[in-house]
């Protein structure tokens, strides 16, 4: 199976399916010398576990962290880091009847059009699961980029029709509240909504949206490694999302060249910034200096309980009901694998840039004695 790796220097591979053993990652690329323990990764592991609220699948799983390499003395060792998360909670007869037909909106179909073979058990490596070695591998980037001055938020923007109000914003919300939203009276509101969804035997979609600041300009590479390319990538890689914007994103095919274009200003120290951010602090495929601002829309789950109308593997049209632990909704646990996902893509363009300029080879290896 190709596709299981991402990343340039800080190159991720993810292992494992739903119903497996375990699930995990290793990471090349990770600079030795960084204080490291499980505990770091596992308050990211905890944000995107199953179980902890009535808006998650309640398969009830601890998700906790062994780290099998890499790290020595609570100290990162340069050499690949191996991280493993076993499964605790399978319920794998739930899925025995899947293996009979192809559930709508899922990757049944083109599984078994690919290989002729798939693990019907909870989607196998198309799992949501499957994000758990993204995560374990996104917090260290993340400790990283926080060492480097650079911070990585992510949270939910929207579910169904409730958005949150910028005026309204508290970023301590984020992780308190169980939409993830940062505003307190939208998440009452999609709450409540979701609420209803569930008792419709329905699931609901929502956009996610992730912000960097702190990344100086000049990161990224024009052509085919473009910053937001490589971001686009990252984040539609994870499973739902079905649009990625950077910036303004779609809205600037309804605007004027006028009114899209940030003005750039020479602040009193001396440094350049924008006097606006439509651009989401990438132009030319690399880094302007200001805020980045990602957005992702993520399709409702599409495990839903109503009866539904497909095919068996026998060609013949059947109707369903799918049964087993399903979340009303992806996004509020999908948020924290979009910060990662984004914090991955960021550093390995930081990582890729050490080689961009004869000034920084001269910072690392400069040696005065040869002057």
């Amino acid at each position: 199976m190709a596709g299981s790796s991402l990343g340039t220097i800080f190159r991720i591979s993810t292992w494992g399916e739903s119903h497996g053993p375990a699930l995990g990652v290793v990471i090349d690329g990770c600079p030795a010398g960084l204080s490291l323990q499980a505990g770091d990764i596992q308050a990211y592991l905890d944000r995107r576990k199953p179980g902890t609220s009535s808006l998650t699948t309640q398969r009830k799983e601890a998700d906790e962290v062994e780290i099998l390499s890499g790290v020595f003395d609570g100290k990162t060792t340069g050499t690949p880091i191996s991280l493993l998360v076993r499964n605790t909670s399978q319920h794998s007869a739930d899925y025995d009847e899947i293996a009979k037909y192809y559930r709508p909106g899922h990757a049944d179909y083109t599984f078994d059009s690919k290989y002729g073979f798939r693990d019907p058990r909870g989607g196998g490596r198309s799992s949501g699961r499957e994000t758990i070695g993204r995560v374990a591998a996104g917090a260290i980037a993340c400790k990283i980029l926080k060492e480097l001055g650079i911070k990585v938020k992510a949270y939910t923007r929207s579910i169904g029709p409730v958005e949150i109000d910028p005026l309204r914003f508290d970023e301590k919300l984020i992780l308190t509240t169980s939409t993830a939203m940062p505003d307190a009276v939208a998440d009452k509101e999609a709450v409540s909504y979701l609420e209803k969804t569930k008792a419709s035997l329905d699931s609901s979609g929502g956009c996610m949206e992730c912000v960097v600041d702190g990344l100086p300009a000049g990161i990224g590479d024009p052509v085919f490694e473009k910053l937001d390319a490589n971001l686009a990538k990252a984040i539609m890689s994870i499973g739902a999302v079905k649009a990625v914007e950077i910036g303004d994103g779609c809205l600037v095919s309804q605007k004027l060249g006028s009114e899209n274009n940030d003005a750039f200003h020479v602040n009193e120290n001396g440094t350049v910034s924008k006097l606006t951010n439509h651009s989401g602090g990438i132009l030319g495929g690399i880094s302007d200096g200001s805020q980045l601002l990602i957005r992702a829309h993520v399709k409702p789950t599409p495990s839903i309980f109503r009866t539904q109308q497909t095919v068996d593997k026998d060609g013949n049209n059947i109707e369903i009901q799918i049964k087993g632990r399903h979340d009303p909704i992806i996004v509020p646990r999908a948020v924290v694998v979009m910060e990662c996902m984004t914090a991955i893509t960021v550093l390995d363009a930081m990582l890729v840039n050490l080689s961009s300029k004869m000034d920084y080879l001269h910072t690392i290896y400069h040696n005065p004695s040869e002057e």
